[in-house]
């Protein structure tokens, strides 16, 4: 899942949100110096990216990846849910999309803490073009498929691969509502025994 549905299953706190969205923009040791208020979104963007990677409805998903993006498959069918997400966003969220994008744009940005400048300034970009609401389009699926682009070897490459998500729309999407309510379950199981066993440590 990418960057829309991991806010949506955070908690509603700032630092589980930052600390959800941190672990796709920290990597390695600075991981473990982040504050412990972050820690714990760490740890449930583990948890939704290892069940998201290991559910058959996922890999069927990006068996309907054709040539010559099959290899990016994981990374495509991950900002392709979140497509299917903000255009279904009333079957899943509360409100509407655009006043949740702002609630978090708006806490993401007045976190006070201590995060690495690169980090906030790609939270500021986010903000500032709007990135989760522009899912809801083909136009934005395009727009993240091309600064995932440069990331890779040449610039560009993903951004065709918006016509595979295009080709099997329906399928896709059927996939997608398949898949995101066990996911969802599978995250608020995995928090209630945190707090479960937190309220025992404090007792």
């Amino acid at each position: 899942m990418n960057w829309l549905a991991h806010l949506l299953l955070s908690e509603p706190e700032t630092p589980h949100r930052l600390g959800n969205l941190l672990a796709d923009l920290v990597k390695g040791s600075a991981r473990r110096s982040l504050p412990a208020d972050l820690q714990r979104g760490l740890a449930c963007h583990r948890v939704i990216d290892s069940f998201t990677d290991a559910h058959p409805v996922v890999h069927r998903s990006q068996r309907r990846i054709g040539p010559p993006f099959e290899r990016f498959a994981g990374v495509l069918i991950d900002v392709f849910y979140d497509h299917y997400l903000a255009r279904g966003w009333q079957r899943y969220g509360v409100g509407a999309l655009n006043d949740f994008t702002s609630e978090v744009y708006t806490a993401l940005l007045g976190y006070v803490g201590e995060i690495p400048e690169k980090a906030r300034w790609v939270i500021g970009r986010m903000a500032s073009e709007d990135w989760l609401g522009s899912y809801r389009e083909p136009s934005g699926v395009a727009a993240t498929l091309q600064r995932l682009s440069l990331r890779l070897e040449r610039p560009g490459l993903l951004l065709p691969a918006v016509d595979e998500m295009l080709r099997h729309d329906a399928a896709l999407d059927a996939d997608f509502q398949e898949f995101f309510p066990q996911l969802a379950a599978h995250v608020a199981a995995w928090e209630n025994d945190v707090h479960s066993v937190a309220n025992v440590i404090r007792s």
